[in-house]
C-alpha cells in the first residue's frame, strides 16, 4: 500500500481504515471450523477459504450508497452516487484521479436531492440518516452491538432490515450481520427449488452465529444467480 499524507500523524488512522475495508483483524481458521459444521457450507469453504466481508472506507458513504441502490440495478446506484458527489461533494486539487470526497452528513442533512433524479423517499431516508448522524442519535460504529445498530437503523423511514443488517455487515463490521430477507440468500439455500422463505433461513442461520456475516459472503459467492440490484426486501 502507498500512503501519501501532508502529515505522519494520519497513518495510524489510514492503517485502521484500510484493515477494516480488508476484514484482516478476522480470523479465518477460526471462523471456518465453526461454519463447517454445516454440509451446506463446507463445499462453499472449501471452494472459497478464508474468505473475509469487505468492509468501507467510511461507514456514512457505505450506508447512503446502500440506500441509493435499493430497488435500481448497480450501475443506475453508481451513477446515482456519482451525481450526489458531484453535486454535494467537496472537490479536491491535485487528488491524482480524485475529483471530489465525500459529502458529509451535515451536507446531506437538508440537501434538495431531488436535484440528482432521486425518489422522493429515497431522498426523505438520506436526508433522515445524514440528520441522525449529524445530531449524534446514530452512531455508526460496533460500539453498540448488533441488535441497537439494526434497531436505530430501522428506526429510519425508509430503512428496512435488509438494508440495516447490510449496513452493520459492511459498515460496521458486525460479523453476524445477516440480511435473512435477501433474494440471493434465499435462491443458494433453496438449492434450486425456488427462494427459500425468508423465517427458514432465519432459522438455518441460526446455526452460523456469531459469524451470520461469513455465511452469508459464502453464499453470495457461491450463488450465480444474485439478484443485480440492492433491493430492500418486502
Amino acid at each position: 500500500m502507498h500512503v501519501q499524507l501532508p502529515r505522519y500523524e494520519s497513518l495510524i488512522d489510514v492503517v485502521e481504515r484500510v484493515r477494516r475495508i480488508f476484514d484482516l483483524d478476522a480470523d479465518p481458521l477460526r471462523i471456518t471450523d465453526h461454519l463447517r459444521g454445516s454440509s451446506l457450507l463446507q463445499p462453499m469453504l472449501d471452494a472459497q477459504p478464508g474468505l473475509r466481508v469487505p468492509g468501507a472506507w467510511d461507514a456514512f458513504e457505505l450506508a447512503v450508497r446502500v440506500i441509493l441502490g435499493q430497488q435500481v440495478t448497480v450501475q443506475g446506484a453508481t451513477t446515482l452516487a456519482g451525481r450526489l458527489v458531484q453535486a454535494f461533494g467537496t472537490p479536491v486539487e491535485g487528488g491524482g484521479g480524485l475529483t471530489h470526497l465525500f459529502p458529509q452528513p451535515t451536507m446531506l442533512a437538508n440537501a434538495d436531492l431531488a436535484r440528482i433524479g432521486l425518489p422522493r423517499a429515497r431522498a426523505a431516508t438520506i436526508r433522515a440518516l445524514a440528520t441522525s448522524v449529524t445530531r449524534g442519535g446514530l452512531i455508526l460504529d460496533a460500539s453498540q452491538g448488533l441488535e441497537e445498530a439494526v434497531e436505530r437503523l430501522c428506526a429510519l423511514p425508509g430503512m428496512g432490515p435488509w438494508t440495516a443488517h447490510y449496513i452493520a455487515m459492511r459498515a460496521l463490521g458486525e460479523p453476524d450481520a445477516f440480511p435473512s430477507t435477501d433474494l440471493g440468500l434465499r435462491r443458494a439455500l433453496g438449492n434450486g427449488a425456488g427462494p427459500l422463505p425468508a423465517t427458514e433461513v432465519s432459522r438455518l442461520a441460526e446455526a452460523w452465529r456469531p459469524w451470520r456475516a461469513y455465511a452469508a459472503l459464502h453464499l453470495w459467492v457461491g450463488e450465480p444467480a444474485i439478484p443485480e440490484s440492492l433491493e430492500e426486501a418486502s
